[in-house]
C-alpha cells in the first residue's frame, strides 16, 4: 500500500523547491519583497516535510534526504545567498560594495551547501544540529534585508548587512550545537511566534506602505518581533540542546 505520508512529504518538499527558484526569479526580477514571502513560506513546507516523515511508517529513505536537502540548498543556501548579492534596486547604495556583496553571497551559499552536505552525509542521526541550520539562517537574513535593505526600516546600510551575513555563513558551519524545533522543545512557541510575525511582516510589505502607514506601522512591529525571536533561537538556542555524555554520540 502507498504511504500517504511520505507520498506528502515529498510533495512537501518539492513546494520548497520550487517556491525557491520562485524567489531566486523575483530577486533577478527586483522584487525582493516577494522573494522573502516564498522563502518564508517554504520555511512552512519544510517543517511540514519533516512531520510527515516523522509520521511515515515507512523506513527513512536517502533519496528523501538528499531531495530534502537539495531544495534546502536552493531555498535557504541560494535564494538568501542572492538577497545578499543582488542589489540592482539600490545600485547607488550598493555600488561601491558590489564585488564584496557578491563574495559574500558566495561564500553563504557555500557555507548552505557544504553544511546541507554534511548533515546528509553523516549527521543526519543526530538529535540536533551541528550549526545554525539553513531555515533560521535565510530568515535571519531576512530580518537583515528588512531592516538594511528592503525595506530599510532602519536605513539603507550595506556594511551592517554584510557583516552579519559573514557572522551567519560563520554560525552555519561552527560546531555548535542547535536544538531541532520539535514536541518539546523549549522554543517550539517562540519560533512559531516567529513564523507568525514574518507572515504578518511580509504580506503587508507587498502592498508597499508609505512611511508612517498603519500597514507600515503594523509591518515594522512584526518584523521587529521576529528579530526578537530569530535572535531568541541564535542566542538560546545552544543552551536547549542536551547532548548525550562523550563517547554516546552517534556521529562523530
Amino acid at each position: 500500500m502507498t504511504d500517504r505520508w511520505r507520498i506528502g512529504a515529498n510533495l512537501a518538499t518539492l513546494a520548497n523547491a520550487l517556491l525557491g527558484v520562485g524567489a531566486v526569479l523575483y530577486i533577478i526580477a527586483g522584487n525582493k519583497l516577494w522573494a522573502m514571502l516564498l522563502i518564508a513560506c517554504a520555511i512552512g513546507f519544510d517543517g511540514l516535510d519533516g512531520l510527515l516523515s516523522r509520521r511515515s511508517r515507512a523506513p527513512p529513505s536517502p533519496f528523501g534526504r538528499v531531495a530534502d536537502s537539495v531544495a534546502d540548498a536552493i531555498t535557504f543556501g541560494l535564494a538568501p545567498a542572492f538577497l545578499i548579492a543582488w542589489h540592482a534596486g539600490e545600485s547607488s547604495a550598493w555600488q561601491p560594495y558590489a564585488p564584496l556583496a557578491i563574495a559574500l553571497g558566495a561564500v553563504y551559499a557555500a557555507a548552505a551547501f557544504a553544511r546541507l552536505a554534511y548533515f546528509t552525509l553523516r549527521a543526519y542521526e543526530r538529535p540536533y544540529f551541528l550549526g545554525v541550520p539553513t531555515p533560521q539562517s535565510a530568515l535571519a537574513v531576512i530580518v537583515a534585508v528588512l531592516f538594511h535593505d528592503t525595506p530599510a526600516f532602519q536605513t539603507v546600510a550595506p556594511i551592517g548587512l554584510l557583516v552579519g551575513a559573514a557572522a551567519l555563513s560563520v554560525l552555519m558551519v561552527a560546531p555548535i550545537p542547535y536544538p531541532k524545533i520539535r514536541r518539546g522543545s523549549p522554543l517550539r512557541l517562540p519560533m512559531a511566534a516567529t513564523a507568525v510575525a514574518a507572515a504578518v511582516a511580509l504580506v503587508p510589505l507587498q502592498f508597499r506602505p508609505g512611511t508612517g502607514t498603519p500597514l507600515y506601522e503594523v509591518a515594522y512591529g512584526a518584523a521587529f518581533a521576529m528579530l526578537l525571536g530569530v535572535a531568541s533561537y541564535y542566542v538560546a538556542g545552544p543552551f536547549t540542546v542536551h547532548r548525550p555524555r562523550s563517547g554516546a554520540e552517534p556521529v562523530p
